[in-house]
């Protein structure tokens, strides 16, 4: 019968499981249960009669506690959830479900400004005075609040308007903010605005470090022995453990303090929202709600939630979030034609933070500057609040990181186990010897238990990790910090590191090496000058001083250091109009560029012109009147510029020459272009094109406003290229020659073009001189037909192998000729990815460049990587590498900013010689872990069987030999080994360490 009732609740259990975040990195199962009275009873008798030892194992073991004190039940009714993570780690997580009373269940459903009524129309009877109170289910956990679908009849992450919202509602639905009652409303689902990062009371945190099961049982430990009348010894121990104790919570807290001080410190900003189409009211930023309409500054602020951008643009500094202290230039939403198309057939574009980011502005970011008409400011839509902001999300990634999971850590547990079952055993012997020799029931009771805490030293722990603190000490010295000590034993086995090009490998600053213009589809002679004589108003020389997102801050020329480069080398000057004089006119002053010295205006014969003007002004200015950001996904960013005096308006286009090449006419563009890019490609240089087109006259200032960039962006005249040249740190060589020696394979993962990225790492080394570089290409299904994968010899591949031969597609033989070095773009890759899984593992075994690379589609290479047991280091300057230093199993940092925080080490040297120094700490760590233990458990072994031998003749050692023999000999030795230095060179992985594979 018991059997029978365990299976039905087994079955229960299994059947009504459900999940959340499905297909997320976050998916986790979801079980329903209820309280049962009679459970509870019995479990606080056994907690009772235990000594609380029952409350402290449920307290460790989650599940057991809801599967003992509860019955399954189905979601709708449950009132206590058990969920589980569906990772490796299996994580067990208990949360109660709560109630809310509130006049509705949908967050976003009432009093929204345009529902059911024109935008910016009165607002009647508050929705808090006139619906019924409603219950809605929910529950939090890691600071993320689910809520109970009816229509789903599951829980689901609390969303905003980040997800499923239309583009055009922002401007039909949401541009006119909310009414007090609606925010009122809101506030009840979304809470207060604010990433709360709360510092735990001493106590709180004595309480949860002491209930610890090292602490626990040490604390078994000094009791036991005091009765056995061990004072010294069980001082000396309780001595230690306070010391450790208060370590730890000196550590803990401070890192928790120092969270909260860079969260907080911009936490509570007061804000302008807009009630209504020109009503406006300043509150806090806690009091915001998504849906409400911020008013941006024109002197910037720090941006409290993450918003989208509807009106005006933005000049905002994202250091925080990517890294790069480059400032972005934010535009507002492109208002979409209506339908989604000239017929409506098309759907309707759905905004997409990430898709969208060059309109949308994340919480935490700094805005410097604001352009806006007159009467009109800058406004932005809030999107998300709190812990759902892309910075709320950086905070719970800290507060709530995942498990470590290494190998050693699992054997050492396992082990114990093991010296468990060995001390059971002596303690048997130990009952029947002292029973046989006619001892008191407390004295065999004594003695028996005292067998288990010499078998299992209480010190190990302390011990495994003095060479984790050393090694952290070394690497504070070398300027390398680390805020997961940790990750040290794991850095030792690091035998794949991955590597950023632009910053990381190869310097910051670029140098212009040189410019090829074309003139009448054909290619020019290269050149070095660019503003040479009789080309000073040349479309070459226009599209590079003025397609580009520079601004001035200060006086300041600041922005992408290759625009900087660029528009330097054309000896033009940049003009941007004040905030007096923006406000004194109707129409948005435009930004103006112009040559620094003043030359007779030449006024080719195809322009219309207004000669009054063109005499007036005497002189050749270019105002920027739309700008289309660039874009990682698209590769390009364009312009639409009008010089002073002209009626008709032109586009010019900057991007990666195999992109600007598909938007040009065909007849523009020279029969050699990818003979000659392949040229400069193959010599490192980094290749800009340039393209430019003469709009129709349908194209008003006004219509650029709404206007797709797609439209501009199309019909191009191709203009020529651009070179620049980005040179090698000089760090970078040597260092990659030491991982090659020591058989740590190398990665190269760039946004940079194929050709320049295997150029550089034959350059530096990644790929050996005599190597092959085979390409892999993908092409997805299209009109019915599979996808399809190609191979093909890089052209810079050596002449006498580039031949018919057979590539064995898996790991490269010791001896094994020719090399083969696998290249391929992130578009390829994500293509493999998706349909031909099974290969990928095979083609990342011999892959070295990956190119073209999305920073999600280099966080899914990290990940890849490690399903095929690499022990991955990711090594990036933090623009755009922020989730691959997450996820990585070491994640280093060249960048000091504040996105460094993510990334489990940082390096203020900013070259990657950092990345030998942490693997060889990181194995003298580990190797000092595991002759600890090893000396450790062998000394545990020795003593126990020492006192079985004395326990035979019914004696013991005293006090002063336990002390003398654990504090002066054993933990002396463990605390001073550690001390050794790391060898100075990077060797081969050898032995018992280079099986501590996962």
């Amino acid at each position: 019968m018991e059997r029978t009732e365990k299976e039905r609740w087994r079955e229960a259990e299994r059947t009504g499981a459900q999940w959340i975040n499905r297909g997320e990195e976050e998916e986790m199962e979801v079980c329903g249960f209820v309280p049962c009275a009679w459970r509870l009873c019995v479990l606080a008798l056994g907690c009772v009669l235990s000594g609380g030892l029952l409350a402290l194992l449920l307290l460790w073991v989650p599940q057991w506690s809801v599967r003992w004190a509860c019955v399954p039940a189905p979601l709708h009714l449950a009132s206590v959830l058990l969920l589980r993570t569906t990772d490796e780690f299996g994580q067990y997580f208990r949360v109660w479900v709560q109630t809310l009373q509130v006049p509705g269940v949908d967050p976003l459903g009432l009093g929204a400004a345009g529902e059911g009524a024109e935008v910016g129309q009165s607002f009647s009877k508050g929705p808090l005075e006139s619906t019924q109170p409603q219950q809605v289910r929910y529950f939090c956990l890691q600071s993320v609040v689910y809520v109970w679908s009816a229509g789903s009849q599951g829980f689901a992450q609390l969303t905003a308007l980040d997800c499923g919202i239309p583009v055009r509602d922002f401007y039909c639905r949401h541009s006119a903010g909310l009414p007090p009652s609606t925010q009122q409303y809101r506030r009840l689902f979304y809470g207060i605005n604010q990433i709360e990062v709360k510092v735990p009371s001493i106590p709180k945190l004595l309480i949860k470090e002491v209930l610890n099961p090292f602490y626990i049982f040490q604390v078994f430990s000094v009791i036991l022995w005091s009765l056995d009348d061990y004072y010294y010894y069980a001082s000396a121990i309780l001595m230690m453990s306070l010391l450790s104790v208060c370590t730890s919570l000196y550590t803990v807290r401070k890192q928790y303090i120092l969270l909260h001080d860079m969260v907080s410190a911009h936490n509570v900003v007061r804000c302008t929202i807009y009630r209504g189409d020109q009503d406006t009211e300043e509150i806090l930023s806690t009091d915001l709600v998504p849906g409400d309409v911020m008013v941006i500054p024109a002197n910037g602020m720090m941006m409290p939630c993450d918003a989208a951008l509807i009106g005006g643009t933005c000049i905002v500094n994202e250091s925080m979030l990517t890294g790069e202290s480059v400032p972005v230039t934010k535009t507002q939403l492109p208002l979409p034609p209506c339908g989604g198309g000239p017929d409506g057939a098309l759907p309707e574009p759905l905004y997409d933070p990430e898709e969208h980011r060059r309109h949308t502005l994340f919480c935490g970011t700094q805005v410097i500057q604001t352009r806006y008409y007159s009467g009109e400011r800058v406004r932005a839509v809030v999107i998300r609040t709190g812990f759902c902001t892309v910075k709320g999300q950086l905070v719970r990634s800290i507060l709530y990181p995942k498990p470590s999971d290494f190998r050693l850590y699992r054997d050492a547990i396992r082990f114990l186990l093991g010296l468990v079952c060995v001390a059971a055993g002596g303690m048997a012997y130990s009952i029947y010897i002292s029973a046989s020799m006619g001892e008191s029931v407390g004295r065999i009771l004594v003695e028996a238990l005292d067998i288990i805490t010499i078998t299992v030293p209480p010190a190990l722990p302390a011990a495994m990790t003095a060479g984790i603190v050393y090694a952290q000490h070394r690497l504070r010295q070398k300027g390398i910090f680390c805020t997961s000590p940790q990750r040290i034993n794991t850095s030792g086995q690091i035998n794949l590191v991955c590597f950023d090009k632009t910053g990381t490998l190869t310097e910051d600053g670029l140098d212009l090496w040189g410019v090829q213009r074309v003139q009448d589809s054909r290619f020019g002679p290269p050149e070095q000058e660019v503003a040479t004589e009789g080309q000073s108003h040349s479309p070459f020389l226009v599209a590079m001083a003025s397609c580009h997102s520079l601004t001035r801050i200060e006086g300041q020329l600041t922005g992408d250091p290759l625009d900087i480069k660029m528009f330097e080398a054309t000896g033009w000057v940049l003009e941007e109009p004040s905030p007096d004089e923006t406000s004194n006119h109707d129409l948005i002053m435009p930004t103006v560029v112009r040559p620094a010295k003043p030359s007779p205006l030449e006024t080719p014969p195809c322009q219309e012109q207004d000669p009054d003007i063109r005499e007036l002004m005497g002189r050749y200015e270019v105002g920027v009147l739309a700008q289309f950001p660039f874009s990682s996904g698209l590769q390009r960013m364009s312009v639409v510029t009008r010089v002073l005096g002209e009626r008709r308006l032109r586009a010019y286009l900057k991007g990666a020459p195999e992109t600007v090449v598909r938007l040009c006419r065909p007849d523009t563009v020279p029969a050699d272009f990818w003979e000659v890019l392949d040229g400069y490609t193959r010599q490192g240089l980094r290749v800009i094109a340039l393209a430019h087109r003469q709009l129709e006259p349908k194209f008003t200032w006004h219509r650029l406003q709404t206007i797709s960039r797609e439209v501009i962006e199309c019909e191009m005249e191709f203009l020529g290229l651009l070179m620049l040249q980005n040179k090698l740190k000089p760090q970078t060589v040597p260092v990659l020659a030491e991982l090659h020696r020591a058989n740590i394979r190398t990665v190269m993962v760039t946004g940079d073009s194929m050709l320049t990225a295997v150029s550089v790492a034959r350059e530096c080394g990644l790929i050996p001189p005599h190597s092959q570089v085979i390409i892999t290409e993908a092409q997805p299904p299209r009109e019915g037909q599979p996808a399809t994968v190609s191979w093909s010899y890089s052209q810079d591949s050596p002449r006498a192998q580039r031949q018919e031969s057979r590539v064995s597609v898996g790991p490269q033989q010791p001896h094994a000729l020719p090399s083969y070095h696998f290249a391929m773009s992130g578009r390829t890759f994500a293509i493999i990815l998706e349909h031909f899984s099974e290969l990928l593992p095979k083609l990342l075994l011999c892959g070295t460049v990956y190119a073209r690379m999305a920073p999600d589609q280099k966080t899914q290479l990290v990940e890849e990587l490690q399903k095929v047991d690499y022990y991955v280091a990711m090594c990036g300057d933090g623009a755009n590498d922020c989730g691959a230093l997450k996820r990585a199993h070491t994640g280093i940092s060249l960048s000091e900013l504040e996105a460094s925080v993510a990334s489990p080490f940082t390096s203020r040297t900013p070259d990657i010689s950092c990345v030998p120094h942490l693997i060889r700490e990181g194995r003298a760590a580990l190797v000092t872990s595991f002759c600890v233990f090893k000396f450790m458990a062998l000394y545990s072994i020795i003593q126990y069987l020492c006192v079985l031998l004395l326990y035979s003749i019914l004696s013991n050692m005293g006090d002063s030999q336990y002390l003398f023999i654990d504090i002066a000999i054993i933990m002396s030795l463990a605390f001073t080994t550690p001390v050794n230095l790391p060898r100075m060179r990077l060797t081969p992985l050898i032995g018992w360490l280079g099986t501590y594979q996962r």
